[in-house]
């Protein structure tokens, strides 16, 4: 994937990971990936309409993952696509914790562990300096 690639996926994304919506500049210590949304081994490309900003956490809890499971229904289910679905149809924020609306939102929300410990505290830190989640 060359450099241009990449930078596109950036600023499409807003420099924002596009499944938890962290900044980049709130993890400065993290380089955010650019993360196959198919997986390579499952017939993915480098096609930018494949690729999405991931942060280090949501990048590395997703790994190849096509599906999870939804909490509600418990049925297996495909999680979250960046680039054919809307964030704020699947997810929406209750003050810190990212909560799924469908059954992909919910899967997703469960196999990228987007409420961990330290991800709502995080998120709690920046809305009490007045940072918006989203914006």
């Amino acid at each position: 994937m060359d450099s241009g690639t990449r930078q596109l996926v950036r600023d499409r994304a807003g420099h924002r990971c596009e499944y938890c919506r962290l900044h980049q500049g709130h993890e400065p210590f993290y380089r955010f990936h650019i993360e196959h949304i198919i997986a390579k081994m499952h017939g993915g490309s480098d096609d930018p309409n494949n690729l999405a900003l991931a942060c280090h956490r949501c990048n590395e809890r997703k790994g190849t993952n096509l599906s999870g499971r939804d909490s509600q229904s418990l049925k297996i289910v495909r999680l979250f696509d960046p680039r054919r679905q809307s964030w704020s149809r699947h997810f929406r924020f209750e003050g810190p914790r990212i909560v799924g609306a469908t059954q992909a939102g919910r899967a997703t929300v469960a196999a990228l562990a987007m409420n961990s410990a330290d991800r709502v505290e995080l998120r709690a830190e920046l809305l009490a300096e007045g940072v918006s989640p989203i914006a």
